[in-house]
């Protein structure tokens, strides 16, 4: 078995195609339940972002692993291969590893750095975890990865370098909206509070982004309202953030009154249509209205942005912005120097643990069987020697035992030493033929279990375009 990681992101793939891709957690619940009746794939976790769809999966084979899980997301996405297979990507064993630890780290990110993504996968994990579709393999891979992000942000200014895609798409559209003066630039700083009081947001959604995006406008002294379908979530997220929440059908009055929209939801369609906007801006008296839309597939049409007095900031937009943000923030430099070394430390002492694991099983059948010879031959004299006293016999066991122990110690100590380094694989290979061991008593030995560490390696590595 070995680790493959495919997907289409930000990076490889435009918006238009991540909207058709996008799965909600429901969807990514039914396509986890196929994992055990599946040949190729024995464990899956299911990262699913607003510009991103990833699937991480323990497969037995990397070309039928490839051709399932394409299948997969294009039976659950909607969406035909043809249209899939330009902007997937795939990753294969330690390159698995090395892209989930990227991720994890916010190197992957729209925007370099943030932290949302860390929460992001932790849920994924533990929704595979509820569905039963993680094993070994990947418990311990997630497990590490989410160590080493917080690693990356422990030890490192990377989050603090780097903006969420909340504060980002702010930035684009409260210049517009807020005190004259206030610029893009001081995004952040101590000023935010004084330039934004008076103003008001809608939030719409109350998902962990919409929750974020409240409490950053709370924060910063701004007046929210929520408004959700779920009325019971909207009020919570209302509460949480001290302010109030609003009905759907209230969104026509309320567009003309707020100064900002921030709008992620999970629905399939269009929450702000264009009519509802129009509407709404030709009431408001000529004031500016910047709307942020974060949703994927997008939940405002993108026919707002020519409306005159909106500032549209959605995903495509927001891609550009954080492009040239990174490009122009030499701050960052260091604080991605310091995790990119992380996170090549941590897949390193990843793939090291993984090779000397590998030869564990074939260890312990080695074990094994000295065990079934020596008892074999122990029945054996007891038959030849029957008249043996119990001590006699006890202390020839003892000796046999000992004798047996110590010509396995020093190759089984050496083999795992050997197993570590890149090639170990040969060594333990070696070693099942030297003995002439069974090939069906080390895999019993391997065999899956969903709690604990998999004693089985990874095959070959690599990353090809699929």
């Amino acid at each position: 078995m070995s680790v493959l990681a495919i997907g289409v992101s930000h990076r490889s793939a435009p918006v238009e195609v991540l909207e058709s891709v996008a799965l909600d957690r429901a969807a990514v619940g039914k396509l986890l339940d196929e994992v055990p009746s599946s040949d190729q794939i024995a464990e899956a976790v299911v990262v699913a972002t607003c510009n991103r769809l990833e699937l991480y999966l323990d497969t037995a084979t990397f070309h039928g692993g490839v051709e399932e899980a394409s299948t997969l997301l294009s039976l659950h996405t909607g969406a035909p291969i043809e249209l899939l297979t330009p902007y997937l990507y795939v990753h294969y064993g330690d390159r698995a590893v090395s892209h989930l630890f990227h991720v994890v780290s916010g190197l992957d990110s729209m925007v370099v750095g943030e932290t949302q993504i860390l929460g992001q996968v932790r849920d994924a994990f533990r929704l595979a975890q509820t569905s039963g579709a993680t094993g070994r393999v990947l418990t311990e891979l997630f497990q590490n990865a989410l160590r080493v992000g917080k690693r990356a942000h422990a030890e490192t200014g990377i989050d603090a370098a780097g903006r969420s895609l909340v504060t980002l798409g702010l930035a684009r559209v409260l210049p517009a909206v807020a005190a004259e003066g206030w610029s893009s630039g001081q995004v952040g700083g101590a000023s935010w509070r004084e330039l934004l009081s008076g103003t008001s947001a809608l939030v719409v959604g109350a998902g962990s982004m919409a929750a974020l995006a409240a409490a950053t406008l709370q924060r910063e002294g701004v007046d929210v309202l929520v408004a959700n379908r779920t009325p019971e979530n909207g009020a919570r997220l209302a509460e949480a953030v001290g302010g109030r929440a609003v009905a759907m059908a209230e969104l026509p009055a309320v567009l003309r009154t707020v100064d900002v929209v921030v709008s992620c939801t999970g629905a399939a369609g269009v929450v702000l249509a264009y009519d509802l906007v129009e509407a709404a801006v030709s009431r408001r008296g000529g004031r500016p209205l910047g709307i942020v839309d974060l949703a994927l597939p997008r939940d405002v049409d993108a026919g707002v942005a020519d409306l005159p007095g909106v500032v549209l900031a959605d995903l495509a937009r927001l891609s550009v912005a954080a492009d040239d943000d990174v490009a122009d923030a030499r701050t960052m430099a260091d604080d991605v120097s310091a995790v990119r070394s992380i996170v090549t430390d941590e897949v390193a002492a990843f793939a090291t643990a993984r090779r000397a694991a590998q030869v564990a099983p074939t260890v312990v059948a080695l074990r094994s069987m000295a065990d079934d010879v020596v008892d074999a031959e122990l029945t054996r004299m007891a038959g030849r020697l029957p008249d043996l006293d119990e001590r006699t016999r006890a202390e020839v066991a003892r000796t046999v035992r000992r004798v047996v122990d110590k010509l396995l110690h020093q190759p089984t100590v050496r083999v795992k030493e050997l197993a570590a380094q890149p090639d170990g694989a040969s060594y333990e290979a070696a070693l099942r033929e030297l003995f002439a061991l069974d090939r069906r008593s080390i895999d019993a030995v391997a065999k899956p279990d969903p709690v604990g560490h998999d004693a089985v390696g990874h095959d070959a590595e690599g990353t090809v375009q699929a």
